[in-house]
């Protein structure tokens, strides 16, 4: 069983602020499939730092405004 990540995220409100854009339509933005995008949103995977980037340009925003990591960790 695959241990999730640490790494939480914001790209479910991202996406919604953003004219409700799709996961299909990100994760096109991004160069990634749509299953990888699932798996990111939903913390079961991290994504590289080039893809992370990759999500906050497709959003206008800085990383640390999609991706956070805990305190301590």
């Amino acid at each position: 069983m695959v241990k999730p990540t640490r790494v939480t995220n914001r790209i479910r409100r991202l996406r919604f602020d953003a004219d409700e854009m799709t996961q299909a339509e990100l994760a096109s933005r991004v160069g990634i499939t749509r299953q990888t995008l699932i798996a990111i949103e939903q913390g079961r995977y991290s994504p590289s730092l080039e893809v992370a980037f990759l999500i906050a340009r497709a959003f206008g925003v800085g990383i640390d405004e999609v991706f956070e990591y805990p305190e301590g960790g």
